[in-house]
């Protein structure tokens, strides 16, 4: 087992990452980059710690023993695959105490009262679903807690806020979340890719093609996030009678363009509702 050096002592701003896979690591070095954390803060766990010399590099937390991470912090932040979680719950659940500790859980497919019974105690237990665009700032992080909770939910959205957006929304809704915005990370890139692929064709190099596809898919979100508008609007403002912009549309939506967005998103979704093995 490794031995790590010492927090120091600031408890209640320690966080735990149980399972230090891809979106593990992208909340920690997240957080850092963000500004809030210092790297001594975040305790990040994993069995292999050989995937985690990089942080432990740059002065995180980095063990093998996920009860020695709780112990020494107050967020508690569950990321390993939904197969991983019923030994791990069974591991740490002695650890857990109601008072000291609040836990949040990034499993997919997983609901509050599934975790909350295995822990078999009244620790409140949040659901969060960021995205791996929490690295630098820009997830878009989901989150829902029973109505008891509220300084958890509050204290989360403090947390996830300092990296992107967050939203609230019912228990029911998180799986949904999951493919709309976790998964969606992946559609949207191959979107972008498939753009930068058309401009290969028509006579753009790859760098520059890839470069002005990625930046003209950010202008489109900034005019949606900041001026508050419909997609469709700024549509109308691009389009005009017989020009390149609709019949560019027209000829996307006529080979099953949105149709096989809408498609993929409830295959995503269909999906992680089955992930976690229901006993």
């Amino acid at each position: 087992m490794a031995k790590t050096r010492r927090p120091d002592g600031h408890f209640m701003r320690n966080v735990a990452i149980l399972g230090g896979g891809n979106i593990g690591q992208a909340i920690a070095k997240g957080l850092v980059e963000a500004g809030g954390y210092d790297p001594a803060r975040i305790w990040i766990t994993r069995r292999d710690l050989q995937h985690l010399e990089s942080l432990r590099q740059r002065g995180y937390m980095v063990t093998s023993d996920n009860v020695d991470a709780v112990r020494h912090c107050r967020t508690i932040l569950i990321t390993v695959q939904p197969g991983q979680l019923v030994a791990l719950l069974k591991t740490i659940r002695q650890a857990i105490l109601p008072n000291r500790h609040f836990v949040l859980s990034a499993v997919t497919g997983v609901t509050i009262a599934e975790i909350s019974k295995r822990l078999g105690n009244r620790a409140p237990v949040v659901r969060v679903m960021p995205n791996t665009a929490v690295a630098i700032g820009e997830s878009m992080t989901c989150l829902a807690a029973n109505g008891r909770d509220t300084a958890a939910v509050r204290a989360t959205v403090e947390l996830f806020g300092k990296v992107g957006l967050t939203q609230v929304i019912s228990e029911e809704h998180m799986t949904p979340a999951t493919a709309l915005c976790a998964c969606g990370i992946a559609f949207f890139l191959r979107a972008i890719r498939a753009a930068s692929q058309g401009g290969i064709q028509i006579g753009f190099h790859p760098d520059e093609a890839l470069r002005m596809a990625a930046q003209t898919a950010r202008g489109a979100s900034t005019l949606l996030l900041e001026a508050d508008v419909h997609p469709e609007s700024e549509i109308d403002r691009v389009t005009t009678p017989r020009g390149c912009t609709i019949g560019g549309l027209n000829r996307m939506e006529h080979e099953g363009f949105s149709s096989a967005m809408i498609k993929g998103l409830v295959t995503a979704a269909e999906i992680a509702a089955s992930l976690f093995p229901k006993k």
